[in-house]
């Protein structure tokens, strides 16, 4: 019987002995001045690099410079921060809330109040966790020895989201992957930030070191405000929502969801009318699938119950020609930069039309890579305000030669307040790409596989040209639905699973798989046809 079998690491053949783990190739392979390797794709599935290849296979490693690699890096860090909380207050309960300022921001509770002192504390407990370099490890149990075990420990959380879990073991209390052991996690840091903690850690961009905090209050204040108004509604987590949905309450919660944002898209429009001497510019802006376009439609009809009646202008138009479009680093066009728009130009025209000229409005087609001039002449009153949604509403140099009186900025995105328990959160990119997915595939004809491949580049224009403006925004929205991952569902995971395994992106896939897995399904009768969820599902009173 043959004792050693071929494993083709990174595209490099190597004749390894049977019962080799990966880490063991890893670490012969690890060169000190690239990034550190965390795990590896297996013959197209994701593995631990404590899993030993059980025959030849094909093996790309996952290591910092990944997305998934600094996930799991994340993962294993939170960890350790948890274990750390507990060691140092045994009654405590830790809760991991959300990413925040280039870290996670977590909360610690039952315990002496959190300052700048025990959050030390905490840091040089888990440093001593690091330094001992433990395995970490894991026990496969039956399902009622698991829940028993987080009923000891008072993760009821645990317990009620085990209950949707279809498979009869558990393997680990924070879903996903870990990576072999905590000496693997030398790059952290802890932040005291009133009530709670930022985890500090590196950025796939530099592995080698942990990302400078950066605060954004108002985004900040969003986040406290989506976590209390889900609390008043009785649901932090997927169990919550699940018990919802299964007791026949879903209808409602889907009427009070969608009324609480009415309600404040209204509160934005009586702000704005109050205004009408100095505000004429409305801008809007926020990262793919933050649903812009259905708001944008409701904030006009918010407007005009207050009698205004403005005008949308779409930014598109003011594109400049195609061949004279920079380029980007890889020397390609980069229609997301802001150099792409016809910057004085639409300043220009945008200052006539409130200054109540008369100003013929290009039209960019998109065929020709040229503007025309097809006779689209408006002249606006004072009653008519104009909104503008894009990409770039938020820079200031788009809108430079206005005044800043005469603008209300508005950014608004997706920021999912529901966990899937108290350690388990949601990340607010996940939510916003399956929304994408869903509406890819039924109204663009954009397979799955296809959305995941731009994905990469839509959220670098974001990090490029969004996310830095955000905090300059008058009013941020939060157009975060708690009861929509449970009608995503249904329409996302048949798409998901017509995905073979030997595709490309499958390891993404079978990632978003197993987390929607957790939901109980809803049907989307019962939703608005105004609902901004209808912008991604279909039904739109706005389409």
């Amino acid at each position: 019987m043959t004792k050693t079998m071929q494993i083709t690491w990174n595209g490099k053949p190597l004749k390894v002995n049977k019962g080799v783990t990966l880490q063991e190739i890893a670490t012969r392979q690890q060169k000190a001045n690239e990034p550190l390797i965390v795990a590896a794709i297996v013959d197209n599935r994701v593995r631990e690099l404590t899993y030993s290849p059980e025959k030849d296979s094909i093996v790309k490693p996952i290591d910092l410079s990944m997305k998934d690699g600094m996930r799991i890096y994340l993962r294993s860090l939170t960890f350790i921060f948890i274990r750390a909380c507990k060691e140092l207050f045994p009654e405590c309960k830790v809760s991991v809330e959300h990413s925040y300022g280039g870290g996670l921001y977590c909360e610690v509770y039952n315990t002496e109040t959190l300052s700048p002192r025990v959050v030390s504390r905490i840091e040089q407990q888990m440093q001593t966790i690091i330094d001992e370099d433990e395995p970490f490890g894991k026990t496969e149990v039956a399902m009622a020895e698991a829940n028993q075990i987080f009923l000891e420990m008072g993760m009821e959380d645990k317990v009620e989201i085990m209950k949707y879990r279809k498979e009869d073991t558990m393997r680990d209390y924070l879903f996903g992957y870990m990576v072999p052991s905590t000496g693997y996690l030398r790059k952290f840091g802890l932040k005291f930030y009133l009530p709670g903690v930022i985890l500090q850690y590196p950025s796939f961009e530099e592995p080698g070191k942990v990302r400078p905090f950066q605060d954004n209050p108002k985004l900040f204040k969003v986040f406290r405000q989506a976590e209390k108004w889900s609390d008043s509604q009785g649901i932090r987590n997927i169990a919550d929502l699940n018990r919802c949905i299964e007791e026949g309450r879903g209808p409602d919660l889907v009427r009070i969801s969608e009324a609480a944002q009415e309600k404040f898209f209204g509160s934005i429009a009586d702000d704005i009318a109050q205004h009408t001497d100095a505000i004429r510019l409305i801008l809007i802006a926020g990262p793919s699938s933050s649903g812009k376009t259905t708001f944008a439609q409701r904030l006009r009809v918010q407007l005009m119950v207050n009698g205004l009646h403005p005008v949308p202008i779409s930014m598109d138009n003011y594109y400049l020609d195609r061949d004279l479009v920079p380029v980007d680093e890889k020397g390609e066009q980069d229609l997301e930069s802001i150099d792409a728009i016809d910057l004085e130009l639409f300043n220009e025209q945008m200052i006539r039309l409130i200054q109540g000229q008369r100003v013929e409005i290009p039209h960019y087609n998109f065929l020709t890579g040229k503007r025309e001039y097809l006779g689209n002449s408006i002249q606006l009153s004072q009653t008519q305000p104009i909104i503008v949604e894009g990409i770039h509403g938020l820079n200031e140099k788009l809108t430079e030669m206005i005044p800043r009186e005469n603008k209300y900025k508005i950014y608004i995105s997706a920021l999912t307040q529901l966990n899937v328990d108290d350690h388990n959160r949601i990340p607010t990119t996940d939510a916003r790409l399956i929304r994408r997915m869903v509406r890819d595939y039924h109204f663009r004809g954009t397979a799955v596989e296809d959305t995941l491949k731009m994905w990469r580049s839509v959220r670098r224009g974001e990090e490029r040209y969004i996310f830095p403006f955000q905090e300059t925004a008058d009013i941020m929205i939060n157009s975060a639905l708690l009861y929509e991952l449970a009608v995503l569902k249904p329409l996302i995971l048949p798409l998901l699973e017509a995905v073979p395994e030997e595709d490309a992106y499958f390891p993404e896939v079978n990632r978003q798989k197993k987390f929607l897995k957790y939901f109980v399904e809803m049907d989307p009768e019962v939703i608005p046809s105004n609902s901004i969820l209808r912008e991604f599902i279909g039904g739109s009173s706005f389409a």
